[in-house]
C-alpha cells in the first residue's frame, strides 16, 4: 500500500514539472546595473563630440588715422630722410645735408595736413597749458610753424617739432643736421609728446621768458610778440606769422576750452574747398617756408631756379626764415 502511494506522488511530481503553466512571481525583478569600478569608468573613452561654434562677434580693426596726413607719400619721405643717415656715434646720429635737401623737396604741406596735425596734438597742447600755463594756441601754432605740420626732417627723424637744439644740459639722444650752422646738434625724442613737454619746460625754466607768464592766457597776440622780444626767434616777422597761423586755423578756441570761456571766431579760417588743396594752390602762387627749407630745395620743389626765386621775392642773399611766404610762380 505504501509503495503504491509513493509511486502516485512521484507521478504527480513529474506531471507538475512538465506542465506548461507559467510560474507566477510575487515580486518584481530588480534591474541591477553591472558592477563597474570607478577606475574603469574614468578610463573609458567617451565618443568625441565637436564643440558648438561660439557666437563670438568679431569687430574689424578700425583704420588708424595717419599723423599729419602722412600716407604712403610722407612715409616714403621719411624713408628718404632715414637714407640720409651717415653715421651714429653714441647718442648722436649724423645726416647728410644733400640727401636731406633732396628728400625735403618732395614734401608738400596741404591745409588738410595742417588740420590733421592739429587734431593729433591739440589734446597734448591743452594738457600742457593746464600744467605749464602756456596757451595751447601758442604751442600748436609754433609746432605748425617750426615743423611744417610734422613733415620737416627734424620732426620725422627725431620727433623734434620745435627745433630745440641740444644745449649743454642735454644728455639724451640727438641728431646732427645742417641748420644755421653745419652739423648742429638737435634733441631727439622717443615720441612727439616728449617734444611738446620739453618745449613747455624750455619756456618755463629760462628766466628770459618769465615775463610771458605775467600775460593773460587768452592773449595769444601778446604771447607771440613776447616770444620775439624774449629772443625766441630772430625773424622780425615771427609774431605776425604765428598770429596768422593761430587765426587762420582758429587755435584760440583750444585756449577757451581750457579756460572755460566763450570763443569768438575771427572768421579767417580756410574754406572747406581750400582745405583739400596744396598750399601752393590754395595761397595763389605762395609757399610757406618750413624747417629745413633752403632756396635750393624750394627751387627744386617748384621747378624754378634759385635766381628766379630771389628775383620774385627781392632776396639779396640765401637767407630765408621759417613761416616766410615766398612767390614761387
Amino acid at each position: 500500500m505504501i509503495k503504491k502511494l509513493m509511486l502516485l506522488l512521484t507521478a504527480l511530481l513529474v506531471v507538475a514539472c512538465n506542465s506548461s503553466q507559467p510560474v507566477v512571481r510575487t515580486k518584481k525583478p530588480v534591474n541591477r546595473k553591472p558592477n563597474t569600478s570607478v577606475s574603469s569608468r574614468s578610463n573609458a573613452k567617451k565618443p568625441y563630440k565637436k564643440p558648438a561654434p561660439e557666437n563670438r562677434r568679431v569687430t574689424p580693426n578700425k583704420p588708424v588715422a595717419s599723423r599729419t596726413g602722412q600716407n604712403g607719400d610722407l612715409q616714403k619721405i621719411g624713408e628718404k630722410y632715414e637714407a640720409a643717415k651717415e653715421k651714429s656715434s653714441g647718442n648722436s646720429t649724423v645726416y647728410s645735408k644733400e640727401e636731406i635737401l633732396e628728400a625735403t623737396t618732395r614734401v608738400k604741406v596741404t591745409t588738410a595736413m595742417v588740420y590733421d596735425y592739429i587734431d593729433t596734438y591739440k589734446g597734448i597742447a591743452q594738457n600742457n597749458m593746464t600744467q605749464y600755463g602756456i596757451p595751447a594756441s601758442i604751442t600748436l601754432g609754433q609746432g605748425i610753424l617750426e615743423s611744417g605740420s610734422g613733415t620737416g626732417p627734424l620732426s620725422v627723424l627725431a620727433n623734434n617739432h620745435f627745433g630745440i637744439k641740444c644745449h649743454k644740459e642735454w644728455t639724451g639722444p640727438s641728431v646732427r643736421y645742417d641748420d644755421d650752422e653745419e652739423q648742429e646738434c638737435f634733441r631727439q625724442y622717443e615720441h612727439p609728446s616728449e617734444s611738446y613737454r620739453d618745449h613747455s619746460q624750455f619756456l618755463t625754466t629760462r628766466t628770459r621768458y618769465a615775463g610771458l607768464f605775467l600775460l593773460d592766457k587768452d592773449d595769444y597776440k601778446a604771447w607771440a610778440k613776447g616770444l620775439k622780444a624774449a629772443g625766441y626767434a630772430t625773424d622780425p616777422k615771427y609774431p605776425d606769422k604765428l598770429i596768422g597761423i593761430i587765426e587762420r586755423y582758429q587755435l584760440a578756441k583750444y585756449d577757451a576750452e581750457v579756460l572755460g570761456t566763450e570763443y569768438v571766431s575771427t572768421g579767417k579760417e580756410p574754406s572747406i574747398l581750400e582745405a583739400g588743396r596744396d598750399n601752393a594752390v590754395a595761397d595763389s602762387d605762395l609757399y610757406q617756408v618750413i624747417q629745413g627749407d633752403t632756396l635750393y630745395s624750394i627751387s627744386k620743389k617748384f621747378n624754378i631756379s634759385v635766381d628766379d626765386l630771389r628775383r620774385k621775392n627781392n632776396i639779396i642773399d640765401n637767407a630765408i626764415s621759417i613761416g616766410q611766404s615766398l612767390k614761387v610762380k
